[in-house]
């Protein structure tokens, strides 16, 4: 099985594993068939819904309210650079606020020409200063650095974002130990804002750049540059990435304490029903290890 390799892990090690794999974060993008993957999921399982230059905040919220409708806890993503202005924010909490959605996920996003807001901070702000209906929010983590923002700066923002965010989620990576001495390093310096760790589904290399593409050409090109490790390694493959090697591997980090490691945050492509068995598959064969 391509990218798997077996590792024996310790009784606290599974048994962190096993806690945070059983009600992870599910990841969708706010296509037409978000719906009918979301079918698959857990009932009452924590959903979260990307969002997209090309759809629109607004396409993130519609789909936020149906998955709360369905009884899902939905997490929708708002991406600051989509937001226009303080009217057009306020338009989009008091919809959220209807729906009876309490969670959200603010990034920075990737709109070449912003609104009133240039990055998640300055958005962050704005939700502090006008009053939001979130119990929880959460910002993103970039153990691996990011495309487009240099590690200085970067660092330096997750250090501001962190005083108005209640978690971070790391972004996909593949190699265990940057994610553990990422956290590590974090943590000597004194952030203990809890981590989601973000785990790639399984996928498939076509689908997922066919999916790329119906997000929208400028989407597929920096979804590329943003996870080159990942494509490249879909594209040597030949076949599904699962990430039995990376929760492996991650997995003596999530049992310590000091780590604060909370959750999971499988980022599913739109791939619901093979990532779910997957999981489920990945619960059993903890399960018999015991």
């Amino acid at each position: 099985m391509l990218f798997r390799r077996h590792v024996g892990l310790s009784p606290a090690s599974r048994a962190a594993l096993t806690g945070l794999l059983r009600s992870p974060t599910f990841e969708l993008i706010p296509l037409k068939s978000a719906m009918e993957g979301a079918a698959h999921l857990p009932p009452g399982a924590t959903v979260s819904v990307t969002a997209s230059p090309t759809k629109g905040l607004e396409a993130t919220v519609s789909l936020a309210g149906k998955l709360q409708l369905a009884g899902f806890d939905v997490v929708p993503h708002l991406s600051a650079r989509m937001v226009r202005d303080r009217a057009h924010l306020c338009a989009l909490l008091a919809e959220l606020d209807a729906g009876g959605v309490s969670r959200a996920f603010v990034v920075g996003g990737d709109e070449k020409e912003p609104g009133d807001y240039v990055d998640g901070l300055a958005l962050l702000r704005e939700l502090a200063e006008v009053g939001h209906p979130f119990r929880q929010i959460g910002i993103p983590a970039y153990p691996q650095g990011h495309a487009f923002i240099p590690d200085g700066p970067l660092l330096e923002a997750l250090h501001a974002k962190a005083a108005f965010a209640h978690y971070m989620t790391t972004q996909l990576c593949f190699d265990p130990g940057a994610i553990s001495s990422w956290i590590a390093a974090r943590r000597a310096e004194g952030l203990t804002l809890p981590v989601h760790v973000g785990v790639p589904g399984v996928a498939e290399p076509q689908k997922l750049l066919a999916l790329a593409a119906r997000i929208g050409v400028a989407d597929t090109h920096r979804f590329l540059a943003k996870n080159v490790r990942f494509v490249a390694r879909l594209v040597r493959s030949g076949g599904f990435y699962r990430p039995d090697a990376l929760l492996e591997g991650i997995a003596p980090t999530l049992a310590d304490p000091s780590a604060n490691v909370s959750g999971f945050h499988l980022y599913l492509f739109n791939a619901v029903e093979a990532t779910e068995s997957w999981r489920r598959s990945k619960l059993d064969q903890l399960a018999k290890a015991a």
